[in-house]
């Protein structure tokens, strides 16, 4: 008998998502507006607190990409990155017809490291090219350095924009993740820690920029009884039936969070006797993670083969793994971009492996990955 799959994050529904479907069905709310949208909006703002204003989206992408285009970001301009990251955090900078600088991680965090980041910012600058925006990201949601961050940026006036994407949940100093930057991002994509299949957010720190989301996401129609354009538009914005499901993830939204930091709590208990395993955790107290994925790091430089020997091992026991993100300055298509930083995240993505984490993996998936794991280093 063959084994089921283990996946690394699949989809996880709480069982009232189907009530806010159907109740769209039933009043003929298909569109991209309607209840659910208005309701999912006011559910995100309620949790992440702050006094935001939420615009639900088709993605996390393109909560990145508006969220540029209201930091003012043309063609011409640079934008720095975080290089170890997923592309849909840099592309949209290249859609704008600018320039992405890539910045390297910090190894406590693996996020943007403030050090490189000011070293970007001055060599931009001395360049005559001063950096229009800043895109820090919360990886794995686990919180970035975001007050260092906001020093720099604050200091040489650069717009922050937080992708946290994988991080709704997460804090810093009880502050929820997406709420500190000009403008932040969330993502609902079916592997995230809450889905609506497809999905996004921008979160804005006013009610006139989110307006100002949605009439962009919305082909920016202006006020006329014809089809008027003065800008261009987009269509962006999330269904009223995703939002749908999304309004049932959201009442399930805390116990994901705890059954993620419970499968976070097991690697941690699994390899605590494996001495070439450090398990990727909170540097503090003030780092709070929502575990959306658990990592681990092989301790030793030169173990990329016995990574990818641990994933292969894992694939042939039908238990899904990956790599950790290849940073984008290594990526063919941005070989050619400015790279500020080290090798701190190259050597990341050498030695890490992401590991199941769903809040839906059972007892019987544990015991699974549990044995080979403890197998395999033997």
């Amino acid at each position: 008998m063959t084994n089921s799959k283990i996946w690394l994050s699949s989809p996880h529904m709480g069982g009232t998502e189907q009530k806010y479907v159907q109740e769209a069905f039933d009043t003929n709310w298909v569109a991209p507006l309607g209840p659910n949208v208005t309701g999912f909006e006011q559910d995100l703002e309620r949790y992440i607190g702050e006094s935001t204003h939420v615009a639900a989206l088709s993605s996390g992408t393109a909560a990145i990409h508006l969220g540029l285009v209201l930091l003012g970001v043309k063609a011409g301009d640079e934008v720095i990155c975080q290089s170890f990251t997923f592309s849909a955090s840099a592309n949209p900078i290249v859609y704008l017809g600018a320039t992405p600088v890539f910045v390297d991680s910090e190894s406590e965090t693996w996020n943007i490291c403030p050090v490189a980041l000011e070293e970007a910012i001055l060599d931009r600058i001395a360049k005559g090219k001063k950096p229009k925006a800043i895109i820090a990201v919360h990886l794995y949601g686990m919180p970035c350095k975001i007050d260092e961050v906001l020093k720099i940026a604050n200091q040489y006036e650069i717009p922050v924009l937080e992708d946290s994407a994988e991080a709704l949940g997460s804090t810093f100093k009880r502050k929820h993740c997406g709420t500190f930057g000009s403008i932040g991002i969330l993502s609902f994509n079916g592997n995230k820690i809450i889905t609506t299949s497809g999905g996004g957010a921008l979160v804005a720190k006013s009610k006139e920029i989110k307006e100002k989301a949605v009439f962009l996401a919305t082909q920016a129609r202006d006020q006329a009884p014809h089809y008027q354009h003065s800008e261009i538009g987009y269509n962006y914005r999330l269904s009223n039936i995703s939002a749908g499901i999304g309004r049932g993830q959201m009442e399930v939204l805390d116990k994901h969070i705890v059954l993620r930091r419970s499968m976070h709590t097991f690697y941690q208990e699994l390899f605590q006797n494996i001495e070439e395993i450090n398990v990727f955790k909170e540097p503090n107290s003030n780092f709070y993670s929502n575990h959306w994925l658990s990592c681990i790091l092989f301790k030793n430089e030169t173990t990329e083969t016995r990574r990818e020997r641990l994933r292969v091992t894992l694939e042939n026991e039908q238990i899904e793994s990956r790599p950790l993100w290849k940073p984008m300055h290594l990526q063919p298509v941005f070989k050619d971009h400015p790279y500020y930083g080290n090798n701190t995240a190259k050597s990341l993505f050498t030695r890490g492996l992401c590991l199941p984490s769903g809040s839906n993996l059972t007892n019987e998936d544990k015991e699974r990955i549990s044995k080979v794991i403890n197998n395999f280093f033997k």
